[in-house]
């Protein structure tokens, strides 16, 4: 058994080259660029142990994977690697519905505003969570950072329908510093069709995958750090939560878009119009979500492009795909729908043109490893039961003005087991589908969203 696992890795080692010769002769491109990573197949699985990081920096918070073991309260209620996809697939679906719905409206203000608190993408695929406080005295609680939504919410009492999550209901009777927004309020006029209750602001945002949370607006105090406060900070007091499951382990949700009901927005005065993260390599790990201007290592950085049918997204201007290290023969008008960037989606969705040249191209450096049957939306799977160790090709996006993001060879496959390791890249329906570059390939990488500049930058060496 040793000498044929030895006689197979040989065959990978001399595939290797020779693709790498051939991929050199018949698409040429950057010699320098990165061809293969060297992966020990072991560090893809899921562990069963947390290893954190210590926090440190000012309004910086430690984020990890809900459904990792470094979740403070686990639950009995495990999800399938099957029912996170098709989680996924919701909220990519929510997201086309959203940009298609936009398109045929009539564009003005009241669309840019009201629109992502009316209507959310699927709520059950933000798969990092980060840990804040409300109200004075703080209250903790676990909730989904987001960058596809707007509105922030968590449950509160007292609770018509709630989910049982992580911690209990806010209790605004508890909190010295909390208020509700009144009708009159401008906050509260802004947001389409807005009703009223004992003259008080009622919010409600209905998820695509049926799932909905109403209550009051209100204001009240967001604690990022032990030392970093927000003061009267807006968000959605949520009384009657519906369709959410308890799998879900988390409070409510952080809302990181570009509308100006979003954490980013209100607190654009106070950190300046910028954020940043780091997403771990593994959900054994922690990563973070810093607000605010704080100092990162040097980074790339390509153009935010503005939509004015869906503002509240970050669109960035995709033309090309290198598999190996070379580019793939795609015009650069197949991705002219657009590519958003986002915290919430897990799977990469490229117009189904470009995925069939990426798998393609993909499925020649990797066919010395045996198939092994799909997983749910995932087409391209193999069987490494008897690989300790293996090549995967390397995979970049480029954009318009020459930036490339090399994807770290963590996100590449996702791994749920040795007997099926899959592709973590998925096709839309239609090239006229917004692509989507998803949580998976943001992996290691700071990722840092600068506002004020127009313009997102990746910055690697892990989540330090």
């Amino acid at each position: 058994m040793a000498s044929n696992s030895s006689l197979l890795h040989c065959c990978v080692l001399v595939l290797a080259c020779l693709l790498s010769s051939h991929s050199s002769q018949a698409l040429g491109g950057n010699n320098t660029d990165k061809a293969w990573h060297i992966v020990e197949v072991k560090s893809l699985l899921p562990s069963s142990v947390c290893s954190s990081a210590k926090e440190k920096g000012f309004n910086r918070l430690t984020i990890i994977h809900r459904h990792g073991p470094c979740t403070p309260q686990p639950t009995n209620k495990k999800i399938t690697d099957a029912q996170i996809l098709r989680k996924d697939q919701d909220r990519v679906d929510s997201m086309h519905y959203y940009v298609k719905s936009a398109k045929k409206a009539t564009i003005g203000e009241s669309l840019s505003v009201s629109l992502p608190a009316q209507h959310g993408s699927s709520y059950g695929t933000g798969n990092y969570v980060a840990k804040i406080g409300m109200g004075t005295p703080r209250k903790d609680f676990s909730v989904v950072f987001d960058t596809g939504s707007d509105l922030s919410w968590i449950q509160c009492k007292p609770c018509k329908a709630c989910y049982n999550p992580t911690d209990p209901p806010f209790d605004p009777t508890l909190s010295s510093t909390y208020s509700n927004v009144s009708c009159s309020s401008k906050d509260c006029t802004r947001l389409e069709k807005s009703f009223c209750s004992n003259r008080q602001c009622q919010y409600e945002v209905r998820y695509l995958d049926n799932s909905t949370t109403n209550g009051l607006l209100a204001r009240d105090t967001l604690t990022l750090s032990p030392t970093d406060r927000l003061l009267k900070f807006m968000f959605g007091c949520g009384t009657n939560n519906s369709g959410f499951s308890d799998s879900d382990m988390t409070d409510g949700l952080i809302g990181l878009g570009r509308d100006r009901v979003s954490l980013i927005s209100q607190a654009s005065s106070k950190y300046g119009a910028m954020f940043s993260y780091c997403l771990p390599s593994n959900s054994s790990f922690t990563g973070y979500l810093s607000i605010g201007t704080n100092s990162v290592p040097k980074a790339s950085f390509t153009s935010m492009v503005q939509k004015t049918d869906s503002p509240s997204f970050y669109y960035i201007n995709l033309i090309a795909l290198k598999v190996g290290g070379k580019l793939l023969n795609i015009s650069s008008t197949v991705f002219s729908a657009g590519t958003v960037i986002d915290s919430g989606t897990v799977i990469t969705r490229l117009p189904p043109t470009a995925y069939v040249k990426l798998r393609d191209a993909f499925q020649q450096y990797m066919e010395v490893y045996p198939r092994a049957p799909n997983l749910d939306i995932l087409d391209t799977c193999y069987d490494l039961t008897k690989y300790p160790e293996m090549y995967v090709p390397a995979i970049a996006f480029v954009f318009s003005d020459g930036t490339t993001h090399d994807v770290d060879f963590s996100g590449i496959l996702y791994v749920p087991q040795e007997s099926q390791a899959c592709l973590a890249f998925a096709g839309n329906s239609d090239d006229s589908d917004i692509g989507i570059i998803g949580n998976m390939q943001q992996k290691t990488v700071n990722v840092i969203y600068d506002i004020v500049n127009h313009k997102i930058g990746f910055s690697y060496g892990g989540c330090k």
